[in-house]
């Protein structure tokens, strides 16, 4: 996983004032590391109106739609700490976990990902994590 998740791709103690600009933020990560085309933040959104990507456990994994496979140039992963929360309808979401899939990779990606958050006091490892490291520790222990 460490190919497409690095400190990089980190953002701690944000701030969002609502769950749109939340997506946007792990979106950009993704645009800016070069994972994807700017058009996949609509995309991101898009899904996020058709359903909810709150996964609970204060876990968010927003994600393009099915026709967002053109704008993802290589899977990646995206991380955004959000420790006072943002409000996704259905609950609060404190890490979101942004993620562009190719060929299904983003598969594996999902695993790992519900492996670690499915341990509620993981995913408070991530919220209260000081340093990008700490978190990337906590995936490094799934392999």
């Amino acid at each position: 996983m460490s190919s497409i998740l690095n400190p990089n791709n980190i953002l701690l103690n944000q701030k969002v004032n609502n769950k749109e600009e939340a997506i946007r933020l792990a979106g950009q990560i993704l645009v800016d590391q070069g994972y994807v085309d700017a058009e996949y933040i609509e995309k991101m959104l898009e899904r996020e109106n058709i359903t909810s990507t709150y996964m609970g456990n204060f876990v968010a994994i927003p994600h393009g739609t099915e026709d967002a496979k053109q704008s993802v140039k290589a899977s990646g992963i995206s991380i955004v700490q959000v420790p006072e929360g943002v409000d996704f309808g259905k609950g609060l979401v404190k890490v979101l976990f942004g993620i562009a899939g190719k060929d299904n990779e983003h598969l594996e990606i999902l695993s790992n990902i519900a492996i670690v958050c499915s341990d509620e006091a993981n995913v408070l490892k991530i919220v209260n994590a000081r340093t990008k490291e700490e978190i990337l520790a906590l995936f490094e222990e799934v392999k």
